[in-house]
């Protein structure tokens, strides 16, 4: 069950293809309860099927980072060197992913975080750099996971012509002013509102492809304040699990 808990299937979204856009959707834990509880119920229409090889613990960081970053992915489109913007839980994730689609991925974490940068090319990275730098080659596409505007900026700034940049969050900072021949030569700026359920399908059916290796460090559910501060801090290599027990 992801966050995506029911949409009405009649609305000029859901008619269109963008159920993630539903006039009227319900979603885990705010609308339907059940987001930190041990057993919920759940419409089946919105439920995916686990991989055998994924435990809870591993499948977790999938219905959530996995399934935003992959919508993310889906609309950078055909770009063949794609930058990832912080380099966390869902980052992690769709780098995997996109290596395995033959994508060439340039990864920017913190400036100075050489640990995140080698942990990004340990995983297919071409290149990892900070934020700051700008990559070897211009980006066809890019995807901002970190929820910090000047970052939309910065990827354009590595952009080719044409290219994509998509913000992956839910919440960012500011976007500053910038010239318009950043953003000239079709480039475009965008962003992601959850997720459908035929981009769940489909992660799930490629994630055992690929195969994809969430990392996770797991805590009990009395500890999710500590879970936050450890993602805010950079500390966490991977993805913060909250188990129920």
């Amino acid at each position: 069950m992801s966050w995506l808990g029911w949409a009405d299937g009649t609305c000029r979204y859901c008619r269109s293809g963008r159920e993630n856009l539903c006039e009227h959707a319900r979603f885990t834990g705010y609308d339907v309860d059940g987001g930190y509880a041990e057993f919920a119920v759940a419409a089946e229409d919105f439920c995916f099927p686990i991989p055998d090889r994924y435990s809870d613990a591993e499948a977790a960081p999938l219905l959530c980072a996995g399934l935003i970053g992959y919508r993310a992915l889906r609309l950078v489109g055909a770009a063949e060197r794609i930058g990832f913007y912080g380099f966390g839980s869902s980052a992690h994730i769709l780098c995997q992913v996109a290596v395995h689609e033959g994508r060439r991925v340039f990864a920017f974490t913190r400036d100075g975080d050489d640990e995140g940068q080698e942990f990004a090319r340990s995983l297919g990275a071409e290149w990892a750099g900070g934020s700051s730098e700008l990559p070897p080659e211009e980006l066809d596409g890019a995807i901002v996971f970190a929820a910090v505007g000047p970052l939309m900026v910065q990827a354009l700034k590595a952009s080719a012509p044409g290219a994509r940049v998509i913000s992956a969050g839910i919440h960012m900072s500011e976007i500053p002013a910038f010239s318009y021949d950043l953003l000239w030569e079709e480039r475009t700026l965008g962003s992601v509102a959850n997720l459908t359920r035929a981009d769940g399908e489909d992660l799930l059916r490629i994630a055992p492809e690929v195969p994809v290796r969430a990392k996770v460090t797991t805590y009990p559910l009395e500890d999710a304040q500590q879970a936050l501060e450890d993602a805010r801090a950079g500390r966490i290599e991977g993805s913060a699990v909250l188990v129920v027990s």
